[in-house]
């Protein structure tokens, strides 16, 4: 009994320091959004909403922001396309075969992000100039193993007698594809996009060494602005986007929790 309280203590514990590490920094980014200093180096200046207000009159933070979300939902949107087509062009691989792309396509998942971002650059230097465009195929190649990741479970226990069920009944392959098979892959795609889009927003080495000068995402201007003291500004469009994050996973979690409900009480009226 004392043995089994002691774990319970120290499970609670244990959960309760990891909870603290993970959101008390959230906390302070949250209250460093109200301060009154306007570029914020760990000196309180009173409480003020003036971040907020200065935030979408500040030029420069919209305009990366503007280039993270396009950057980051083109490479997501390419990176789910790719990946889903190369997850059911490997049905048709043995299982060998199989093994080797999946092992050539983790390679950037399991590679450090500041090697694949030096390599890139190289890459690029030698036979363009870097652009937005570089950008976009680094990030491209860095994602795809994510999306391939969340869709080929989902591919690999596919029932193919459904879409060889329509094409038998006249459907033409991309019709049944289109009806069939993509909405029976549709979870896996939407984690997969997500999951990319996520990481893409988040990544700062492969960018820091594919972007051409004067071109910033979120997180490299935050590292540039970093040695002066990060604006307010920058606090405040952080806390926006924690709470617009926070909006979505209730949102969703939610959703499932009222699918849930509905199927208890189905079967309870059954």
């Amino acid at each position: 009994m004392v043995r089994k309280r002691a774990v319970d203590a120290l499970s609670k514990s244990y959960l309760a320091i990891s909870l603290i590490l993970l959101y008390l920094p959230i906390l302070i980014l949250i209250i460093s959004s109200f301060n009154a200093s306007p570029r914020n180096k760990a000196v309180w200046g009173g409480f003020s909403l003036e971040g907020y207000g200065r935030l979408f009159q500040n030029d420069m933070i919209m305009q990366a922001l503007g280039t993270t979300l396009a950057l980051a939902a083109g490479a997501a949107f390419v990176s789910t396309v790719l990946g889903t087509m190369a997850c059911i062009g490997m049905l048709g691989m043995k299982k060998r075969a199989r093994t080797w792309v999946m092992g050539v396509t983790n390679i950037p998942m399991l590679n450090a992000d500041i090697v694949t971002g030096v390599a890139l650059m190289l890459l690029f230097s030698r036979f363009v100039d870097l652009s937005f465009l570089t950008m976009l195929i680094a990030h491209i190649t860095l994602i795809i193993p994510y999306v391939v990741l969340c869709v080929q479970p989902k591919v690999m226990h596919m029932n193919m007698s459904t879409y060889e069920a329509a094409l038998d009944l006249g459907a033409s392959p991309g019709y049944a594809f289109w009806k069939v098979v993509l909405p029976e892959l549709m979870p896996g795609v939407v984690a997969g996009f997500m999951l990319s889009f996520t990481m893409s927003l988040d990544d700062f080495s492969v960018t820091y060494f594919t972007k051409a000068p004067g071109i910033h995402t979120m997180s490299t201007m935050i590292n540039a602005e970093y040695r002066k003291g990060i604006q307010t500004e920058l606090y405040a469009l952080s806390t926006i986007v924690f709470l617009l994050v926070l909006l979505v996973l209730f949102l969703m979690n939610r959703k499932a929790w009222l699918r849930m409900k509905k199927i208890n009480n189905r079967k309870g009226d059954s």
